[in-house]
């Protein structure tokens, strides 16, 4: 089994959609454990025209939600549960630091690994590297929640 995830899994495994997915690929998957999120980051984004007009820079919330994302898709296939069947809730985030500025261009590696899985909720430790320069690191959590 590929340790590669591509775009077209990536679909079925978040629910998210445009303008809010923020990953496009992952790899170096392994079960329980570590994921890295891959993003090209585009002049296209629809955030770069007001965040900041004539110095576009990626909003730091959005690189920490690009984060959780990967980490969703590490508990989505972790779990063997679809997003029609349970939605993984990004719970909070702590240790957040922001180190460099995202810009057009840039390509985003995102290394999450689990720090810990108990009763469903699932504890992360990662970083965000634009052209490999660490630019946000955090700790966050999540939680798979059944479907009504």
């Amino acid at each position: 089994m590929s340790d590669r995830i591509e775009h077209q899994e990536i679909l079925t495994l978040l629910p998210h959609r445009y303008p809010f997915l923020l990953i496009d690929a992952a790899e170096d998957y392994k079960a329980g454990e570590s994921i890295v999120g891959l993003k090209a980051v585009t002049a296209n984004e629809p955030f770069f025209p007001g965040h900041f007009p004539g110095n576009p820079v990626m909003p730091g919330v959005l690189m920490i939600e690009a984060m959780a994302q990967a980490g969703a898709v590490l508990m989505y296939k972790t779990l063997d549960v679809r997003p029609d069947a349970a939605t993984v809730f990004f719970m909070g985030t702590d240790k957040v630091r922001f180190r460099s500025p995202v810009r057009p261009g840039m390509m985003l590696r995102m290394p999450v690994s689990v720090t810990a899985a108990r009763h469903g909720v699932f504890k992360f430790k990662g970083e965000v590297f634009a052209d490999g320069v660490r630019a946000v690191q955090a700790e966050f959590s999540a939680k798979a929640v059944e479907n009504l």
